[in-house]
């Protein structure tokens, strides 16, 4: 874990997900998801196509996250098919930003992201 937490924040728990901002693109990385925020860790731009691979490394150890604080999260759905799990938060700004879990349960994620 390379961030830090903030006074009063537990960390609840981590996953390796799929995720895919409001602005297009898709990046493979890390969950890490508190009672107070989720921090996202992009690893690969899995959504480049480039001559030497089809993901293309993103990070060199930067410090940087997405930081998503819990209460800017307007609404949250699901949506579930055989080979694609969905999270997709809407914020208050209107943004939407899916969390792809591929053929793997979400419902652990969702318990956590609506847990305070």
């Amino acid at each position: 874990m390379k961030f830090e937490l903030q006074p009063g924040e537990a960390l609840i728990d981590t996953w390796t997900i799929m995720y895919s901002p409001p602005g297009g693109g898709r990046y493979n990385g890390k969950l890490h998801v508190t009672n107070l925020r989720l921090l996202y860790d992009a690893k690969y731009d899995i959504s480049a196509k480039g001559l030497l691979s089809e993901a293309l490394f993103v990070k060199w150890g930067s410090e940087g996250y997405l930081t998503i604080n819990k209460s800017e999260i307007a609404d949250l759905k699901t949506e579930k098919s055989f080979l694609a799990k969905k999270m997709l938060l809407t914020l208050t700004d209107g943004s939407v930003h899916t969390f792809n879990y591929g053929a793997l349960s979400i419902d652990k994620l969702v318990k956590a992201v609506e847990q305070r």
